[in-house]
């Protein structure tokens, strides 16, 4: 097992281990400023689709923690940027929101919805009858089906949510096809995130709350895997699962004297 004084790159969840909703979660801020004061390489890795990583940015800010655009991935940044080395025409239909349309608009796809070459399917809280009748159609007339992440459901202030999944299930279930998923728990997602940062699997530590997603991922991309138990997956649950983080710990607060 490599230890965490030894990694000079880290990925980070945000939702769960960084924060719960706007919320900083203790020790994040100090997780930060470490991996900064150490000069370690540093990336939040969401699948949330719906903000801009400035949006983001903006709102960890106002919880005091310091983490600046350009250090944060999003699934919608990794779909565009998958989408990129795909396409010859970069042409989408797009059910999502601006994080979701400026990440597209940025990697120079043109949004449309006469023969597109893509249909992409991100968070979404207006989807409408006739923009998934519309959806349905273009797969079924040869685009392609892709989606931010695998979510199909998620919490906002008022309780649990539908999120991306259940969309795509339903246009799943009347076109026959299955989309391609992005995010995580897709290594894709993980390995643009590396390049970006310029780091290497092998001296490089995921941080994740949802075993199936973050730690799943991490653990098949070479890293090496960290499980907070503030989110998403509790020690009881560790049982149903085939597979162990490298380490798990109380939370990110318990990381901070690991880094040297």
């Amino acid at each position: 097992m490599r230890d965490p004084s030894d990694l000079d790159a880290w990925l980070c969840d945000k939702d769960g281990v960084l924060m719960h909703g706007d919320v900083p979660i203790p020790g994040a801020a100090e997780f930060i400023g470490r991996l900064r004061e150490t000069g370690r390489r540093f990336l939040v890795l969401t699948n949330d689709s719906v903000q801009t990583p400035r949006d983001l940015s903006a709102r960890m800010a106002r919880a005091g923690l310091d983490v600046p655009e350009d250090d944060i991935w999003t699934s919608a940044t990794a779909t565009a940027a998958f989408l990129a080395n795909q396409s010859g025409e970069r042409t989408a239909y797009v059910l999502g929101e601006a994080g979701l349309t400026t990440a597209l608009h940025g990697a120079g796809f043109v949004l449309t919805d006469v023969d597109p070459e893509f249909v992409v399917l991100g968070e979404t809280r207006g989807m409408s009858f006739e923009q998934a009748t519309k959806a349905i159609r273009l797969i079924l007339g040869g685009a392609r089906f892709i989606t931010t992440n695998p979510d199909v459901a998620g919490p906002d202030a008022t309780g649990i949510v539908p999120a991306t999944g259940a969309f795509a299930a339903m246009i799943t279930a009347a076109s026959g096809r299955r989309p391609y998923v992005v995010g995580k728990p897709n290594p894709i997602m993980f390995r643009t995130a590396l390049n970006r940062i310029q780091a290497h699997s092998e001296t490089t530590g995921m941080i994740g709350d949802t075993m199936s997603t973050d730690i799943v991922a991490g653990m098949e991309a070479g890293l090496h895997t960290v499980l907070v138990f503030t989110g998403s997956t509790k020690p009881e649950d560790l049982a149903s699962f085939p597979y162990r983080p490298s380490r798990s710990l109380a939370s990110i607060a318990d990381l901070v004297p690991l880094l040297g």
